[in-house]
């Protein structure tokens, strides 16, 4: 079987060496941790880092006198909000999914005692070389995405509504193409955008809303570890919004590429779980898988545009390089699917132009 032209971003391993640059903040840290320790039954002396993610949070694990280990959340309150994790941790238990309880959380300083579901993501688990010797972990994703979405209410979770869709889509015009290519949009191709982004949320708002994760994919799913579920991670940025997010963030990853065979096998396969499930009863969607494989891409592509935006904000704002360097598989993705739709020809033809990529002739689907 071929494979993708896209192997998996080298990601370094976490530092693993434990530091305060604020002093102040590891005063308040030892404070909270002096006083649960004990109730928790923790061991502070074996505090050190698990690991950190895009954000200005980090996480660190800590084992306990009963043999096991917790994680601690550190999250400085003036940087982030911790608040949204504490709700959608409740809604996933409710759901009966395998995602970080909370044990303890100094709202006032931003630190927060979780549960800990092990070291192991399933991206570490996959063999980006052989798609099928991964089918069974992806099949338990597309179960335990099932069983999230089945749990939907409206007016829970903050909508993902097109002042949403369209603020996440100008990340790209905005950072990817501003500050990251030196390319202000005006006139003509200020309107290409406008045009193709306007439709790109209009196709999207049509979808039938669930819970969404809102970054479904392999590095924030864990492996059993104690229990025979996938864990669920870094879900606190959940909305309410269409069904065809989440499935499109897991088959179309941001660090790795699997090819068109592979993404339609899965993607079927939860389509047909979901439709028993009843959560296909929208249009023709239930008897077509085209029809809403169709809406997949166009969500997909909405995903990104809005990433490449993300990513280069990471490396140009954060100083956080290693994200940047993976904008090619983007481009791909973002190609690959305007190639597909007559109406994104012009969108294509402008990122062609920009990016100095040779037009491709005939029909390429790429590699997803």
């Amino acid at each position: 079987m071929s494979h993708s032209p896209f192997p998996p971003i080298a990601l370094p391993t976490p530092v693993l060496e434990l530091s305060w640059p604020d002093p102040e903040r590891q005063a308040l840290f030892q404070r909270w941790m002096d006083n649960i320790a004990a109730a928790q039954g923790l061991l502070p002396d074996t505090l050190r880092v698990a690991s950190a993610d895009a954000s200005f949070r980090r996480y660190l694990r800590l084992d306990t006198r009963q043999g096991g280990s917790r994680i601690v959340m550190d999250a400085p309150p003036a940087k982030e909000n911790s608040a949204p994790f504490v709700s959608v941790a409740a809604l996933m238990k409710d759901a009966g999914l395998r995602a970080p309880e909370v044990l303890d959380w100094q709202q006032t300083d931003g630190f927060m005692l979780l549960s800990d579901l092990g070291d192991a993501t399933m991206m570490s688990a996959i063999d980006p070389e052989q798609p099928q010797a991964n089918h069974g972990l992806y099949m338990q994703a597309v179960d335990t995405l099932v069983q999230w979405q089945l749990a939907s209410r409206p007016g829970v979770l903050p909508p993902y509504d097109a002042a949403l869709l369209q603020r996440e889509l100008s990340l790209f015009p905005d950072w990817y193409l501003a500050q990251h290519r030196g390319v202000q949009l005006q006139g003509p191709q200020k309107e290409v955008f406008d045009k193709a982004f306007a439709l790109i949320v209009q196709r999207n708002l049509a979808a039938p809303c669930v819970y969404v994760h809102r970054d479904f994919m392999p590095r924030n799913l864990m492996m059993p570890f104690q229990s025979p579920q996938l864990g669920v991670l870094d879900f606190q940025d959940a909305v309410y919004g269409p069904i065809t997010y989440d499935v499109a963030s897991l088959m179309r990853d941001a660090f790795l590429s699997w090819d068109e065979a592979f993404v339609l096998d899965i993607t079927i396969r939860y389509w047909e779980k979901a439709r028993k499930a009843g959560l296909m009863d929208f249009e023709d969607w239930h008897s077509d898988f085209g029809a809403f494989y169709r809406a997949v891409e166009w969500m997909g592509l909405q995903r990104h545009l809005k990433v490449a935006g993300i990513f280069a904000r990471l490396t140009l704002r954060d100083g956080k390089p290693k994200y940047l360097a993976d904008a090619p598989r983007f481009l791909h993705y973002i190609r690959s699917t305007c190639h597909r739709y007559r109406e994104l020809g012009p969108l294509l033809k402008l990122i062609d132009e920009i990016e100095g990529t040779t037009p491709e002739v005939g029909f390429a689907y790429g590699r997803m």
